[in-house]
């Protein structure tokens, strides 16, 4: 799926314009890269939950020319679905809560 998918099937679920669609859908995605660029930790309930994980600097290779580069620290966003979404995914009925 697509995020212009995403837009579509939102406004077919919830009987809006596709322009009032794309609104909400870019202001929850713009919500989650704030949140996650300032530290935070977003859980969406039966869903899963986002954050930043940090990855230490470490040397790597240019595969074109094999020669070592300096890889420097970042920060990557990172997903755990919930178990009631691997469940979903799996065919399973979800744990009931």
């Amino acid at each position: 799926m697509t995020k212009a998918d995403l837009i579509e099937e939102v406004s077919r679920v919830v009987e809006m314009t596709r322009k009032d669609s794309e609104v909400i859908v870019e202001a929850i995605f713009d919500s989650v890269v704030k949140s996650l660029r300032t530290g935070d930790k977003i859980e969406i309930r039966g869903f899963g939950s986002f954050r930043t994980r940090q990855r230490q600097p470490r040397i790597g290779r240019n595969p074109k020319t094999g020669t070592r580069v300096e890889v420097p620290a970042k920060r990557i966003p990172y997903f755990k679905p919930s178990k009631e979404l691997k469940d979903l995914v799996n065919g399973d009925e979800p744990a009931a809560t």
